[in-house]
């Protein structure tokens, strides 16, 4: 039989070795026990920087025809999927009274005409005339200078030539009238003629029908679109692409095309423009991809994946980009110091689509990044290598 003494010391024995096993329990697979991670260290090769975005197939050029004058739409001469020529005939709107206009302008041009002939005969008669009346006049002022006539007789021809003169500025006067009223009525009739030629709805330019919006019969306000037509040769890709990395691309840089509906057939493109407006609250910008060759019956609006191709970065330092963490608002990455985290910042460049960023600064070959953790990282925690990347 154990006496007290001996039983407590056996109690206090397993008491510690509890606690011994609990403490060891904690260290190992509790709290406190080291964090698996595993590693990568730097790389060094070749990087292909590009820029993935998604864009839909839209025309850099489009058009919307309709009239200019509010009436009722006469005819339209083409429908959806036409192809069309610059100056073609599209369509007409109703002009109502305008023919009728036309022709009683163009008779009070014919009668203004007439009248002008007839101006112009009266002013040769009154210019006959004059000169007659001043041949008299002179000769009655001979005659008087001779005494041979007296000078009544003389003032009778001096007023007659005169009168002569007067009607001959009269007759000059009517004609520039009427020459006026000609001007006038051949201005109102080229005021018609606008009109009605505004009455139809040309196409601007070789392109292709892609909206037939109103039909014939219905009353429409000026500047309702009618027809939409876009130039087929202007289709391109509007993509939206993160800002982030987007600086740096430029005009001109080839880009790789892969329209939706159809997904085995990657196409050529550059880039058409950068557009200078960009969307703060996707954080995305705006660049327009030209196809290198417009495929055939591709449609207005359809989806595609764009990757721009940046130049070739020779001979640089990489890691995954998966090892990038974000941490007191700064960009680095976790590295193994002594056993333990320590977080570093780090300054990239490049970055490609298969997941490599260029690193500038911050991490030496020498160093063991941690790559993936079981568990959330924080400065001085231990850390256990179970794999290297």
């Amino acid at each position: 039989m154990l006496n007290n003494r001996n039983r407590r010391l056996i109690y206090s024995l397993l008491l510690l070795l509890a606690i011994a096993g609990v403490l060891a329990l904690i260290m190992i697979k509790g709290p406190l026990a080291p964090v698996p991670v595993q590693t990568v260290r730097l790389s060094q090769g070749d990087l292909q920087p590009a820029l993935f975005g998604i864009g839909t197939v839209e025309a850099r050029r489009s058009y919307t025809i309709g009239p200019t004058r509010t009436g009722r739409l006469l005819q339209l001469y083409v429908d959806h999927g036409d192809r069309v020529t610059a100056g073609q005939l599209l369509g007409e709107m109703d002009p109502v009274d305008l023919p009728d206009r036309l022709q009683s302008a163009q008779k009070s041009i014919e009668r203004s005409e007439h009248q002008i002939e007839a101006a112009q005969s009266r002013l040769d008669e009154a210019s006959s005339r004059s000169a007659l009346a001043q041949r008299e006049a002179k000769r009655y002022r001979e005659l008087l200078a001779k005494k041979q006539i007296s000078h009544e007789a003389a003032e009778t021809k001096e007023t007659d030539a005169k009168t002569a003169a007067d009607q001959v500025r009269g007759a000059q006067a009517d004609l520039e009238g009427a020459r006026h009223d000609l001007q006038r009525l051949q201005s109102d009739l080229k005021a018609l003629q606008a009109q009605v030629e505004e009455l139809k709805l040309v196409s601007p330019v070789d392109g292709l029908v892609t909206a037939r919006e109103v039909e014939p019969g219905s009353v429409i306000v000026a500047g309702t679109t009618v027809l939409r037509l876009i130039e087929p040769a202007t289709l391109w890709v509007r993509t939206r692409i993160e800002q982030r990395g987007s600086g740096d691309i430029r005009k001109g840089q080839s880009a790789e095309i892969l329209l939706r509906n159809q997904p085995k057939w990657p196409l050529k493109g550059n880039v058409a423009r950068v557009e200078l407006i960009a969307d703060s609250l996707t954080e995305e910008r705006w660049i327009d991809v030209a196809f290198e060759e417009i495929p055939e019956g591709v449609a207005i609006g359809t989806l595609a994946n764009v990757t721009i191709n940046a130049p070739e970065v020779p001979k640089v330092q990489w890691l995954p980009a998966a090892v990038l963490q974000s941490h007191g608002r700064q960009t680095g990455v976790w590295l193994i110091v002594n056993d333990k985290a320590h977080f570093t910042t780090v300054r990239t460049g490049a970055r490609t689509l298969d997941g490599k960023t260029q690193i500038r600064t911050g991490v030496t070959p020498e160093d063991r990044v941690v790559s993936y953790s079981s568990k959330p990282l924080s400065e001085g925690k231990r850390l256990k290598i179970t794999g290297h990347d």
